[in-house]
């Protein structure tokens, strides 16, 4: 029982030194286009357009919040903020690999703006909650937002106080968000891709906290 419950608690802790998974030198096969708009999922993106990777949860649920809202280009499911390059689901899912599941969103900056996009992660899942989101437990499952420019860095920073805000006069409590530097990004294995339009009636696990912020003056008229 003793090994058990320690198998279980490891996964809300990150892979300390040495215990990361090793992975591998070639990316996983995964699909090409998305399933629904039948874009490229892999870069080269168009001319402008900016990338979001965020953390939210199980990742299948996530991904359906995103890649309908207006000037979101694609959208692509993945692996982030971890150590093991190019791991699988099973690995990620082993908690050794130190993997967030991830959105990949690609936007137009002329379109809509960092913080709409913003707004609809804090207000898609309760970001209070550690190493889970609802019924789903482990370090993949965190809360997390992954860019590479230092103003769109500094953009998250203040949405989450302004989240913050909201949440503790609603009486709730402090977020565990990380915001951090993108490092590399993995694909996930082409079944994950988009895969509640491949599942309609699959699993979702999506959950808000029900408080919702105007969005910031960043946002296009």
């Amino acid at each position: 029982m003793l090994n058990l419950f320690a198998s279980l608690t490891k996964k809300t802790e990150m892979p300390g030194e040495g215990e990361a998974l090793e992975g591998r030198d070639a990316p996983i096969p995964t699909a090409e286009t998305h399933f629904v708009n039948g874009l490229p999922l892999a870069a080269p993106y168009p001319d402008g357009h900016k990338v979001l990777d965020v953390g939210l949860g199980c990742f299948w649920g996530a991904e359906k919040a995103f890649w309908s809202l207006p000037g979101v280009y694609v959208t692509a499911v993945g692996y982030a903020a971890g150590s093991t390059p190019n791991p699988t689901y099973e690995e990620v899912c082993s908690g050794r690999t130190g993997h967030n599941e991830v959105v990949r969103i690609v936007y137009n900056p002329s379109v809509t703006s960092l913080e709409t996009l913003l707004k609809a992660f804090w207000e898609a899942h309760d970001p209070t909650q550690g190493m889970r989101q609802g019924n789903d437990v482990g370090t993949q499952y965190r809360s997390g937002i992954y860019l590479t420019d230092e103003d769109d860095l500094a953009t998250a920073q203040a949405s989450k106080a302004m989240y913050q805000e909201a949440l503790k006069s609603a009486g709730r409590g402090q977020i565990t968000t990380e915001i951090r530097e993108a490092g590399p990004f993995y694909f996930a294995e082409d079944y994950h891709q988009q895969y509640l339009a491949k599942n309609p009636n699959g699993y979702c696990g999506m959950g808000g906290t029900g408080v919702s912020c105007p969005i910031g003056t960043g946002a296009p008229a």
